[in-house]
């Protein structure tokens, strides 16, 4: 896979970044009944992309039951235009959405082989399998590079 290689030049680019949570996946967000009532594990806060963080959430959230990693699009569109409506996706963003999807799948299916392969002495973590997350990356890899369109 030639993801390393694609991966080099990203990030040099002017998208807007600022503190973000890094890791918001469905069970790092509490809630009460349809509200959110928390959330949990900034283990991975920084500072970055805002718009990579949305990425990871959608690279959770927004996946189509049985697809190998398919995004359900439906999903997707309901998040990211739930964010927009709060935060503005610039065009920036929206043309480099395929890559900050593609960079959050990657960078979840190497943290995940390097502790299951590399755990850490001590560790109170749980190993997640890397394999869905290989899955994700894969069919980012192989659906047509395109703008998010909102």
């Amino acid at each position: 896979m030639n993801e390393v290689r694609f991966q080099t030049g990203f990030g040099k680019g002017k998208l807007p970044k600022g503190a973000i949570h890094g890791d918001l996946f469905c069970d790092n967000v509490l809630f009460s009944g349809p509200r959110v009532a928390g959330i949990i594990d900034f283990g991975f806060a920084a500072t970055d992309f805002f718009a990579y963080d949305l990425a990871i959430a959608v690279n959770d959230w927004c996946i189509a039951a049985h697809s190998d990693g398919l995004v359900d699009d439906a999903r997707m569109l309901v998040m990211v235009r739930a964010y927009h409506a709060r935060r503005p996706l610039t065009d920036d963003e929206r043309t480099q959405w395929t890559a900050l999807l593609r960079a959050a799948a990657l960078r979840f299916w190497l943290s995940r082989l390097y502790d299951l392969y590399l755990p850490r002495p001590g560790e109170l973590t749980h190993a997640h399998d890397p394999l869905p997350f290989e899955r994700i990356l894969r069919a980012r890899v192989a659906a047509p590079a395109r703008a998010l369109e909102l």
